[in-house]
């Protein structure tokens, strides 16, 4: 088993509407990605236009007009990919020190390792400050491993490590905060008119010119080409994946030098729709997430097994990131959720309800078996204990609040994204410990 992928405690059953309940605050607070920038929508559907003339040699491409002309039950087919023989892909340090294994440990006096206010590409969706939060405590804990030290954030030792090459962060929102914390932590150093911002798109890129480096996003929340591959407007009825192509994410991310891919939150959201690249009469199968959570990954591996070079090219894959939903889970007298939680929970080896053991175990099977090839970021127990990070109802929302959430604060809360600066930093201090491949002994 992979170093520091410990998941022993038992889950705990919460009644029936409970889990109705936390589905719904998940799908409001999902509802207000598709509303982060201003976006004009297009006022036809190409799919109306000539689809019987369309070749059937050239593999339809998916969008939000997407639909499937029936939907059939999954016939059991799978992406074909066997992998290396099961070896643990976390290299590095990580075989001489766990550093996913240890505490929160306050420090006011390091933390935090850059201002909010300060930095001009921070979203609303995460600065949590700006919108009303009234205590700081949530930016000054720093993670200390059991047994050895981190290496030091350094901004110029990160710059000289991007110089001359492509860091690209590949997934979805919570990937998309670690791209912004990213920014963030290195922008400052970067003269105003060194540096730009290209718009909110697909592929979203930050460029520092005198290290001729860029920081990029590509939107791809399930990895694999799907109707929700649009980063503003991709809040629709099903969710259809082509689970044996990632060709429209691949000409974007194929040429970078360092990736770091995510996929997990999408999944949770009920039944997917498989669109097969062989089926020319969009004719969908019906599948449960998280197998076709699995067929997707195995897409994804398929790529690296057969394309990376861990001497030409890093890559990176970030573990679940764990919500927060109910609080009687680190307080049974409880009965809320991450709002107004100031501290981290402190019990070792805590795990709830927000991270799914069945899909860290896939994950976990998928990923050993891809050896050097790949750098696990296992961000997800440290990151279980902070459960005071999320930015709760200090944030910006898009729509209109009824009185009715407005007297209930945890109704609307979001236990699912992290403030910053916060929890998104230190999986950048680990990204950056990898890429470095520094840490002293305890």
């Amino acid at each position: 088993m992979v170093q520091g992928w410990k998941w022993s405690r038992r889950r705990s059953h919460l009644p029936l509407i409970s889990l109705i309940f936390m589905l719904l605050i998940t799908v409001t607070v999902l509802f207000n990605e598709f509303r982060i920038h201003e976006y004009q929508p297009q006022d036809h559907n190409p799919h109306l236009q000539n689809t019987q003339n369309s070749s059937p040699a050239l593999l339809l491409e998916l969008d939000r007009f997407t639909t499937c002309s029936s939907a059939v039950e999954y016939s059991g087919g799978d992406v074909r990919w066997g992998g290396s023989d099961r070896h643990s892909p976390v290299s590095g340090g990580v075989k001489e020190c766990d550093v996913f294994t240890g505490k929160w440990v306050f420090d006011n006096g390091s933390y935090p390792l850059y201002n909010e206010s300060h930095c001009p590409y921070m979203s609303d969706q995460l600065a949590c400050h700006k919108h009303g939060r009234p205590d700081l405590g949530y930016q000054y804990w720093r993670w200390q491993p059991n047994d050895c030290n981190l290496k030091r954030w350094s901004v110029t030792e990160m710059w000289e490590k991007l110089r001359g090459k492509r860091l690209m962060f590949v997934g979805d929102s919570l990937n998309r905060g670690q791209w912004i914390s990213m920014v963030c932590l290195l922008q400052s150093v970067i003269p105003a008119n060194k540096r730009s911002m290209s718009p909110n798109a697909h592929l979203t890129v930050f460029r520092a010119e005198e290290y001729n480096a860029s920081i990029e996003f590509l939107w791809a929340p399930l990895l694999v080409d799907s109707n929700s591959d649009d980063p503003v407007n991709h809040r629709l009825g099903d969710r259809i994946i082509r689970p044996d192509s990632t060709s429209r994410h691949l000409s974007k991310w194929e040429n970078a030098d360092i990736l770091v891919f995510n996929t997990y939150l999408w999944w949770r959201q009920g039944p997917v729709k498989l669109l097969w690249s062989s089926e020319d009469n969009r004719v969908c199968e019906e599948l449960d997430g998280v197998r076709a959570m699995e067929l997707a990954m195995k897409t994804w591996a398929k790529w690296v097994d057969s394309n990376v070079s861990p001497l030409e090219k890093r890559v990176f894959f970030v573990t679940m990131s764990p919500t927060h939903m109910w609080s009687q889970e680190w307080n049974p007298e409880s009965q809320g959720n991450c709002y107004n939680e100031s501290n981290p929970i402190f019990k070792e080896n805590y795990w709830g309800t927000g991270s799914d053991l069945q899909t860290m175990s896939i994950v976990e099977d998928i990923l050993s078996r891809l050896g050097s090839k790949v750098t696990v970021l296992n961000i997800t127990q440290l990151s279980e204990y902070r459960k005071d990070g999320h930015p709760s109802i200090y944030r910006k929302f898009w729509e209109t609040l009824s009185p009715e959430q407005l007297s209930k604060p945890e109704s609307y809360s979001d236990c699912i994204h992290w403030c910053l600066p916060g929890i998104p930093d230190v999986w950048n201090e680990l990204l950056f410990h990898f890429l470095l491949e520094g840490y002293t002994k305890l």
